[in-house]
């Protein structure tokens, strides 16, 4: 069963907007915070005002890339609830979360096995798990069959390259799905009809 929906790297207020008032709203919406080379990448100015908004139950995701205190500090009073990080220690994952009082969803970048088995070293500490490919910006996929001996009571998530028409092969999987390069067009904006189309079909699978 398909444990819930993240929508990544909304960038502007009507896809925002379009989101948080569809019928079939996601679990999750991600927004880029810190890494600059990703073409969804929100500037803080932009960031304050974009989710300063009524979040109908949905939960905002700060999607960080090893952050530095400077980055935390300055966002620690905005509209997420989690932080979503990658390379960063277990330790200072540890230190984060107990600083800022953020949920933590940990991102394992995975080409190997021996990747996946990452997680161990975080699941005493972060609430979900995120096992995506080692693409960052570039929406890249990784053989999803590495995680098959992940155990089931792990709360996690998988990302890199689900396209909207991947959504029924997770249907016996107990994942949060994350999608962002599957639901834009051609020039890297945010498609509303992909959007649509994928709401729809999560809310067909969802548990």
């Amino acid at each position: 069963m398909i444990k819930g929906l993240k929508i990544c790297g909304v960038s502007d207020p009507e896809t925002l907007n379009y989101i948080l008032n569809h019928n079939h709203k996601p679990t999750m919406i991600g927004f880029i915070t810190n890494y600059e080379k990703s073409k969804r990448f929100v500037d803080f100015e932009k960031l304050k005002d974009l989710i300063n908004v009524d979040k109908k139950k949905v939960n905002f995701v700060s999607v960080l890339v090893n952050p530095n205190d400077e980055i935390l500090e300055k966002i620690k009073d905005l509209n997420f609830d989690y932080y979503q990080l990658y390379d960063v220690s277990p330790d200072r994952t540890k230190e984060i979360k107990s600083k800022f009082k953020k949920k933590i969803i940990t991102a394992i970048t995975i080409s190997s096995k021996d990747d996946v088995l990452k997680y161990k070293d975080y699941s005493e500490i972060s609430d979900i798990i995120l096992f995506d490919s080692k693409g960052y910006e570039k929406s890249e996929s990784f053989d999803h069959n590495l995680l098959d001996d992940v155990p089931s009571e792990l709360d996690k998530m998988i990302a890199g390259n689900i396209q909207i028409g991947d959504i029924p092969n997770f249907i016996n999987k107990d994942f949060i799905i994350d999608l962002s390069g599957a639901l834009e067009s051609q020039n890297g904006k945010k498609d509303i009809n992909k959007i649509n189309k994928l709401l729809n079909l999560f809310k067909k699978y969802e548990t």
